[in-house]
């Protein structure tokens, strides 16, 4: 009903509008019109300011309408008013004839309102379940977070213990290896697992306040005891194998002896008395087998030696007597001779052949002047020495010990040269031989600079 109220006034203003564009406006005109008298019987009614006001609504187009059809306020407010009446009255009969329908809708309303209340209280209740779950969820999520850490202390705690129980304690199967087995590879892994178990108890200061160390510790002494005394007697064996005539030392060095050195190694952790005993054996045994080598070697190679000069073939020399290797002899014929170098400098070029085989050299009936001898026998003593000088580094992990092996045949080599050299009246010898020396040293000094770097 509102709608058709409003389409009339609507349709009202636009015919008022069209007809001011037809019809021009005088406000003073119509507006002169007008009596005060006319409305004058009210006594509540002022028309104070009702000119300032028409003018202010001169340029209003429905006023403008409404004066310009000449129609007066009053009749055409009655019109409005009987307009909004009828208005008002199709409104209510539209609202009795769809009465039936309110009332539906209102009940349907209602039972709505019904169902949302009930709604309301199901999620409230949910509501409330929820939040005891969550309450229960927080409190399964510190329970669980208890859990985690109490697990997670418990395996570091299992990690400790277990590695602690690993490492002090002592199985039937190593027992029966260190006891009765023999010294072979397997025995040396036996040899390491012990070595660190009396590391472990020895070291660790928590492993010395455990109880389990008292039931442990004598099991792993007698353990230590028998296997420093079973490796001791096997070590000293293989020492003993190097005295035998014609052993070939490097050999049983490289293929026998390294095989076993975490024995020594073993021996140097912990059993250090027996393990001074095995130096000085292996010590005493390289000094007697390499000095009695080189003394069996120098003598082979006196006869092979060809004599150059004597002191005959040389002016103002006093006589002096025969030297190991120097032998009577008739002067050279050719006296020029003493002094060629000819065919005695390819030594030079011969420096880092091997040494020579003096059985060999003899089948065949040579001879050499003493600087080829001499050439040998250096050779020999720096090949012996850099393979001793290893071995020593390699199995004992020691320098020193090479040069207290190495002392006797130094004394052996120095015992030959000064029974030579005072004798030896060759001047060309001499010199290739402080060649050979200086051309050696270079060498050394070269595989030094490679191995260093």
């Amino acid at each position: 009903m509102a709608d058709v109220a409003t389409n009339k006034v609507g349709q009202s203003y636009g015919e008022a509008k069209d007809a001011q564009k037809n019809v021009v406006f005088d406000l003073g005109a119509f507006v002169g019109d007008l009596t005060v008298e006319e409305d004058a019987s009210g006594d509540d009614i002022s028309l104070d300011g009702l000119e300032q006001e028409l003018e202010e609504c001169k340029n209003d187009d429905v006023v403008a309408n409404i004066l310009s059809k000449g129609t007066k306020l009053r009749e055409y407010t009655k019109g409005v008013e009987n307009n909004l009446r009828q208005v008002e009255l199709d409104s209510i009969q539209d609202y009795i004839k769809e009465s039936d329908n309110l009332v539906s809708l209102h009940d349907q309303i209602r039972e709505c309102d019904r169902i949302l209340s009930q709604m309301e209280n199901l999620l409230s209740g949910f509501q409330v379940e929820i939040g005891s779950i969550s309450s229960d969820i927080k409190v399964l999520q510190e329970k669980s977070m208890d859990m985690g850490l109490k697990l997670k202390n418990r395996k570091a705690a299992e990690s400790k213990l277990a590695k602690f129980v690993e490492d002090i304690i002592v199985p039937p199967r190593m027992v029966d290896i260190i006891v009765d087995g023999e010294v072979n590879d397997e025995y040396m892994r036996t040899l390491e697992i012990l070595s660190k178990k009396l590391k472990f108890v020895e070291v660790d200061p928590m492993v010395k306040a455990s109880k389990a160390l008292k039931d442990v510790q004598p099991e792993l002494e007698k353990l230590r005891q028998k296997a420093v005394s079973k490796v001791y007697d096997f070590i000293v064996q293989k020492l003993y194998a190097l005295r035998k005539p014609k052993t070939n030392i490097q050999i049983l060095q490289q293929s026998v002896l390294l095989k076993y050195k975490y024995v020594v190694s073993f021996l140097k952790e912990h059993g250090n008395e027996v393990y001074i005993e095995v130096r000085a054996a292996y010590i005493d045994t390289m000094n007697k087998v390499l000095s009695a080598h080189f003394r069996a070697y120098i003598l082979a190679l006196e006869k092979l030696q060809l004599d150059i000069a004597t002191s005959s073939d040389l002016i103002g020399v006093e006589t002096r007597s025969t030297g190991l290797f120097l032998r009577g002899r008739e002067p050279l014929k050719n006296r020029s001779a003493v002094f060629a170098l000819g065919e005695r400098i390819k030594i030079l070029k011969e420096i880092d052949e091997p040494a020579l085989i003096p059985h060999i050299a003899e089948a065949s009936s040579s001879k050499y002047p003493y600087e080829v001898l001499f050439r040998s026998l250096h050779k020999l003593l720096m090949d012996t020495a850099t393979s001793e000088y290893n071995f020593c580094d390699d199995f004992f992990g020691e320098e020193s010990i090479f040069y207290e092996i190495f002392a006797g045949p130094f004394a052996v080599i120095d015992e030959h040269f000064n029974s030579i050299l005072p004798n030896c009246y060759d001047a060309i010898g001499l010199m290739i031989m402080i060649r050979i020396i200086h051309q050696h040293q270079v060498f050394s000094e070269l595989l030094r600079l490679m191995f260093s770097v």
